[in-house]
């Protein structure tokens, strides 16, 4: 059984900043995955996730890094998730979560490409 929701629009063909001003559609878009990305509770998880053998963890993994309630944990990887930069599935009592490398990657182009 897989839980799935679908994920707020995520940067898929913005040229970098350094480039090209960002259109007010595109920086729309930009904007939540930065703003899940700008509490170091939730820019710690998606680092662990994503550092994780096979970009994957279950959250019983991840609970023991914070001292935070696991509840606490939950509701930063439901942002995440729902922002797209992590996919989730649930195995049995467990939910493991997986990072999209590809909105990663799309991320790191728009901020960090460089200028010609």
């Amino acid at each position: 059984m897989s839980l799935e929701l679908t994920p707020v629009q995520t940067v898929a063909c913005c040229s970098p900043l350094t480039r090209v001003p960002l259109s007010e559609k595109e920086a729309d878009g930009v904007a939540p995955l930065l703003k899940a990305l700008a509490d170091p509770v939730r820019l710690r998880l998606m680092s662990l996730v994503a550092s994780h053998e096979g970009g994957e963890a279950c959250v019983c993994d991840l609970n023991d890094a914070f001292d935070l309630s696991q509840p606490t944990i939950s509701h930063h990887l439901k942002v995440l998730h729902e922002v797209g930069l992590l996919d989730r599935e649930k195995r049995g009592v467990w939910v493991y979560y997986k990072a999209r490398t590809e909105a990663l990657q799309n991320l790191a182009a728009l901020i960090g490409g460089q200028a010609k």
